[in-house]
């Protein structure tokens, strides 16, 4: 990940290693300096409970991902989750409706429209992320004269976006409280990404969700503006 160093997960404080390795294949995991606790307890968990603390969305396991895993798998995980949501955008834009005729240009029509919503899903997701660091850039930069990893930081907000993948079984499932779900889905990721801002900047709760309701604004508004272009030239086409 490009640094020599690792995290405390309990204390966000630098170490230089995670454990030793002794002769006969002797490992002790290392004390940090500061709060004289385990550096990382997590290289001896398996991952499905780091995966549970994940979704329980507990600061020691973003800690341990993000900081002390080489998980670079944050760009295939982002197409897969917008590919998750442009999937459900489009079933519920045609619900029920079927083309009888494989050859039919309908068929085809809701093709590219489904590549159509793939890209408002990314135009969207690239406003989130946009508004988000340009937010903590001026907040923690600019106002409190610190630092901001940019690169780092955008690579936890992709890996915390990976509640999108609930996205597909509540489209399998569908029933009468799928909008129901899809706002707990939708809550649940914004929750994942404040805490994923939190790890990386070491900040309070208050500037987090202060950079999750504006990346959110920003995605909004662009959202919008796209279905009012759509809208304006649907009317054009329709004349």
């Amino acid at each position: 990940m490009g640094k020599d160093y690792f995290r405390c997960i309990e204390c966000s404080e630098k170490a230089a290693e995670l454990h030793r390795d002794y002769s006969n294949g002797i490992l002790k995991i290392t004390i940090c300096e500061s709060c004289q606790k385990p550096v990382d307890k997590y290289i001896e968990y398996d991952p499905v409970i780091i995966l549970i603390d994940a979704i329980l969305c507990k600061t020691q396991a973003f800690r341990h991902i993000l900081f002390n895993t080489r998980l670079n798998i944050h760009w295939k995980l982002c197409v897969f989750c917008l590919l998750c949501e442009a999937y459900l955008r489009w079933s519920m834009l045609h619900g029920s409706e079927q083309s009888t005729d494989p050859a039919d240009i309908i068929r085809y029509t809701k093709e590219w429209e489904f590549y159509g919503m793939f890209g408002l899903a990314a135009l969207e997701l690239s406003a989130f992320c946009g508004g988000v660091l340009c937010f903590l850039w001026v907040a923690v930069c600019w106002l409190q004269g610190g630092t901001v990893e940019l690169s780092l930081l955008l690579r936890a907000l992709l890996l915390s976006c990976y509640g999108k993948v609930l996205l597909i079984p509540a489209v399998i499932w569908e029933h009468d409280y799928s909008p129901l779900c899809l706002g707990l889905i939708k809550l649940f990721v914004l929750t994942s990404n404040s805490q994923a801002i939190r790890v990386i900047l070491n900040s309070s709760r208050r500037l987090s969700l202060m950079a999750v309701c504006v990346g959110l604004l920003s995605e909004t508004c662009v959202g919008q503006a796209c279905k009012k272009l759509q809208w304006s030239i649907q009317e054009m086409l329709t004349f």
